[in-house]
């Protein structure tokens, strides 16, 4: 795999990673969200007005188009694995900007990952 495929694919996966990001901050906006016949519709248009979920759907299109172009260049065996870089960098986005845990656990469950994704990319 070139750099050029390999951007294609990481920036697919990074933005992929800021929409879960994005779509998680205008939940947080909302509160849970418990559907009833009564409110579905109240809560969607809530929803569809929050700035963080749209700009996490804006992402997402974005990234389904990066991500054709990527899977043009490389075998899907090849590509769809490294979606797992998006665990680490939602991990590091939800710390930093969420302010979620990520405990010793989590930590060695990314190292692992980084791990799988080296081997991977060197096959």
């Amino acid at each position: 795999m070139n750099l050029a495929t390999f951007g294609f694919i990481f920036v697919g996966i990074c933005l992929n990673a800021v929409a879960q990001l994005l779509l998680k901050a205008g939940t947080n906006a909302v509160g849970a969200i418990h559907l009833t016949a009564e409110n579905w519709f109240s809560t969607g248009i809530k929803l569809a007005t929050q700035l963080p979920i749209i700009g996490g759907l804006t992402c997402y299109v974005i990234s389904v188009g990066v991500w054709i172009i990527g899977l043009s260049r490389v075998d899907v065996t090849v590509a769809y694995p490294l979606l797992s870089l998006g665990y680490i960098i939602n991990a590091i986005g939800a710390w930093y900007f969420l302010g979620e845990a990520v405990s010793a656990q989590r930590l060695l469950a990314i190292g692992v990952i980084i791990v799988g994704v080296v081997l991977l990319t060197r096959s």
